[in-house]
C-alpha cells in the first residue's frame, strides 16, 4: 500500500505534476499559490527539469507556449490577478491547439482584493479564459488528495484533445494540509506528431501558429476545434452525487464550497430534511445532463459558492426553469460555516426562501 503523507495542497499538486511527467515550470509568485513555485524551484533542478521564475506572468505563459510547442509537458500556476495577466497567452495556446497545465489558486477580488479563498474566477475559467471562440478544460478539486490526483488527469486530457487544461482551486485548498497518497501510475503521453522538436528530414516542418489572415481558413480551424470540444462534452464530464437518490433539496457546489455543503447536508439529514449534493468536478465541460435529470425528481436546488453568484447561472440554464434554483454565497474571502448553509436549507424546506433573490 502506498504511503500516506501529510502535505499542503499546493505542494501536493506540485509533487503530483512532477510524477505526471512535467519537467518544465514557468511562473511568477503570488499568494496563495506561491508554495507551488517554491516546491518546484527545489524539485526541478534535482530531476533535470526546468524551473524558471519569469519576469512577469505574461512572460511565463508564453514560455509555456514555447515549451508545449516543442512537445514537452509544461505548466504554470498563479492566483487570480496573475491569471488575468496570462489570459492572452491562454488564447494563443488554444488557437495553436497546444496542451498544457494551468493552475489557478483563487483569491478574493476584484483588483488586488485579498489573499483569502474565493471562487470568483469561475466566469473567467469557464466563459472567457481568453479572447476568441475557445474553451479550457477545467477541473475543480475538493480535497488535497484531488489536488494530487488531478495533474496527471489534466495532462492526459490536454494532450488527448490538444487543449489547455486548468485546475481551478482556491486559497483554502492550496493552504490546508491533509493526508495524501501518491499512487504510482504509468505516465501515458499522447503521440505528438505536430511538435516542433526537430524533423531530421523524416517529415515536413511542423509549424505551430494561431494567426490565420484568411477568414475562411480561420473559420475552418475554429469549427474543427469545436468538433473536439463536442467530444469533450460527450465523454469527459465528471461529477459526484451524494445522498441524491431520495433528495428533495439538492445543493450544487464545487471545490472547497462542496466540503462545507456536504457537512450541511449531513446536518439537514439528521434533522429529517431530505437534502443531497451534486458536486461538479469538471466545470467545463459542465454536468448539464446530470442536473437536468435531478431537476425532474427534486423540488429545489441551492447553489453555494464563494462569490456573488457565477456557477448559479449555469445551473439555471441547465434546468431551464424546471424548479426553483436558490443561491447562497459569501465573497471577498469570507467562508460560510455549515450552520450558515444549513439555515438556507431549513428556510427552503420551510418555504421561506426567495428563489430569485441572489
Amino acid at each position: 500500500m502506498a504511503e500516506r503523507v501529510l502535505m499542503k495542497g499546493n505542494e501536493a499538486l506540485a509533487e503530483a505534476a512532477v510524477r505526471a511527467g512535467c519537467r518544465h515550470f514557468f511562473g511568477y509568485p503570488i499568494t496563495p499559490q506561491t508554495e507551488i513555485n517554491a516546491y518546484l524551484s527545489r524539485k526541478m533542478p534535482q530531476i533535470g527539469g526546468t524551473y524558471l521564475q519569469a519576469e512577469s506572468e505574461v512572460a511565463a505563459i508564453n514560455m509555456v507556449l514555447g515549451a508545449s510547442a516543442a512537445g514537452v509537458r509544461a505548466m504554470t500556476s498563479s492566483s487570480s490577478p496573475g491569471i488575468s495577466l496570462k489570459t492572452e497567452g491562454f488564447s494563443y495556446l488554444a488557437g495553436s491547439d497546444l496542451p498544457c497545465l494551468i493552475v489557478n489558486i483563487q483569491r478574493g477580488g476584484p483588483g488586488l482584493g485579498g489573499i483569502q479563498p474565493s471562487q470568483a474566477d469561475y466566469f473567467q475559467a469557464t466563459k472567457a479564459p481568453g479572447h476568441g471562440d475557445t474553451h479550457l478544460l477545467v477541473l475543480a478539486p475538493a480535497t488535497v488528495q484531488e489536488m494530487a490526483d488531478f495533474p496527471a488527469k489534466a495532462f492526459e486530457l490536454a494532450e488527448k484533445y490538444r487543449i489547455p487544461a486548468m485546475i481551478l482551486g482556491d486559497g483554502l485548498l492550496g493552504q490546508m494540509m491533509e493526508p495524501v497518497v501518491f499512487n504510482e501510475v504509468p505516465v501515458i503521453e499522447a503521440e505528438k506528431p505536430w511538435a516542433t522538436n526537430g524533423h531530421k528530414n523524416s517529415r515536413p516542418h511542423n509549424i505551430v501558429n494561431s494567426l490565420y489572415l484568411n477568414p475562411e481558413l480561420l473559420e475552418q480551424k475554429v469549427r474543427a476545434r469545436f468538433k473536439r470540444y463536442e467530444q469533450i462534452e460527450a465523454n469527459e464530464v465528471l461529477y459526484e452525487e451524494y445522498l441524491t437518490d431520495d433528495a428533495e433539496i439538492v445543493l450544487i457546489a464545487y471545490g472547497a464550497s462542496s466540503r462545507i455543503a456536504r457537512s450541511a447536508v449531513n446536518e439537514a439529514r439528521a434533522q429529517g430534511i431530505k437534502a443531497g449534493l451534486l458536486r461538479p468536478i469538471t466545470l467545463w465541460p459542465f454536468p448539464q445532463q446530470q442536473l437536468q435529470a435531478l431537476a425532474r425528481r427534486v423540488q429545489n436546488m441551492l447553489v453555494v459558492e464563494l462569490c456573488m453568484g457565477q456557477m448559479v447561472y449555469d445551473v439555471r440554464l441547465a434546468v431551464n426553469g424546471a424548479l426553483p434554483v436558490h443561491f447562497f454565497g459569501r465573497t471577498g474571502g469570507m467562508v460560510p460555516s455549515p450552520a450558515d448553509i444549513l439555515a438556507q436549507i431549513q428556510a427552503i424546506a420551510g418555504g421561506e426562501h426567495d428563489a430569485h433573490n441572489i
